[in-house]
């Protein structure tokens, strides 16, 4: 989508409304596209997985057999399953990573296509069209910066972390494959080696791709996956989580879903929001026609005057967010009295949960 292109003419406070309701629909039309093109590569892709998947067991159930046997096995052979292995086991997981790359595009290019429309709707109706510019303009620009923040974390963690692990495994097997000549015993304790840090580093890669965007949310709904993450969190963070649902616990539509996610992730991954809490408390109330979240913890709090600035981008896009889908966010904090953040959102419900 051509952001920049975007900011700088549909929505500059100088140009008419027709203008930028022109350059929306194109934009719109754009996303669509995109959209359409990534349906299509996602079920080719998901027919390349399966057979990953299957040939990477085959492998696996082979490469069983000769630990089961290793000292029978002549080193050739042994060497060449573990070749097979190491190789269809990276092109597995590249697959995998674009299998969930494909995801992550089609939610994030789902969200932009909710905004866009719901962007072109508040125009259309607005009495002041510079002023329904500007805003926009500013919300848009928000939610870019909150969003290319987010993925410069995880950039850095993915460099600082699994990147540099799998750097780590090739060194790790050319030493195997050199030791197979000399010292088959300190080879296999080489191999057990790799094959616990290959099982760690693989472990980070899906916590980064339910940070990037849980399965879980399409396959079971929100309840399961905010709960879920607050596990998660529970061990990487050390602190206690406690997650409380009322009302009817059903599905709903799928961007509803996904914004209702994305907040509370967001208020709960953020650790200058929650300086040395020892406790957080997640209430989600979901009614017929909204639902109701709110984040509260006992850490120190903070001047409502003063937000951490590590803080302020992730709030304000928050606010953005919900403004747009007509529905409010609500904060209230002081020093020495933890947190407290609620939201409210239209809901209208998709399905019941079987």
């Amino acid at each position: 989508m051509a952001v920049s292109d975007a900011k700088d003419g549909a929505f500059a406070g100088s140009m008419s409304s027709g203008s930028a309701m022109e350059e929306l629909d194109l934009e719109i039309t754009q996303t669509q596209r995109e959209l359409a093109e990534i349906d299509l590569l996602l079920g080719q892709s998901k027919g390349e997985l399966d057979k990953l998947t299957q040939r990477n067991a085959t492998i696996t159930a082979h490469l069983q057999q000769i630990q089961n046997q290793i000292d029978d096995v002549p080193a050739p052979d042994i060497r060449v399953a573990y070749d097979a292995a190491l190789e269809a086991q990276q092109r597995l997981v590249v697959m995998r990573g674009q299998f969930e790359k494909l995801h992550s595009d089609k939610a994030r290019l789902e969200r932009q296509l909710q905004v866009l429309k719901k962007v072109k709707e508040a125009g259309s109706t607005e009495a002041k069209p510079q002023e329904s510019a500007r805003s926009t303009q500013n919300s848009i620009e928000v939610m870019i910066q909150a969003q290319e923040q987010e993925r410069q974390r995880l950039s850095r963690q993915m460099h600082d972390g699994p990147a540099q692990a799998l750097s780590n495994f090739i060194l790790q097997t050319e030493i195997a494959l050199r030791l197979f000549e000399v010292d088959q015993e300190q080879a296999r304790q080489e191999l057990n080696s790799l094959k616990a840090a290959a099982s760690s580093t693989f472990q980070k890669v899906r916590d980064f791709i339910f940070d990037l965007r849980p399965m879980m949310l399409d396959d079971l709904g929100l309840v399961p996956t905010i709960k879920r993450y607050a596990d998660y969190l529970v061990e990487k963070m050390g602190v206690e989580i406690a997650v409380s649902v009322t009302g009817s616990e059903r599905r709903l539509e799928p961007y509803i879903e996904v914004v209702v996610f994305r907040a509370v992730q967001e208020l709960l991954s953020n650790n200058a929001l929650h300086a040395q809490a020892t406790n957080i408390k997640v209430q989600l109330d979901i009614t017929e026609h909204q639902v109701r979240a709110s984040v509260e913890d006992n850490g120190r709090g903070f001047d409502m005057h003063a937000v951490p600035s590590e803080a302020e981008l992730t709030l304000k896009a928050i606010r953005e967010r919900m403004d747009l889908l007509g529905g409010t966010f609500d904060m209230d904090s002081a020093a020495g009295q933890g947190a407290r953040f609620a939201f409210v959102v239209p809901a209208e419900a998709k399905a019941p949960i079987p």
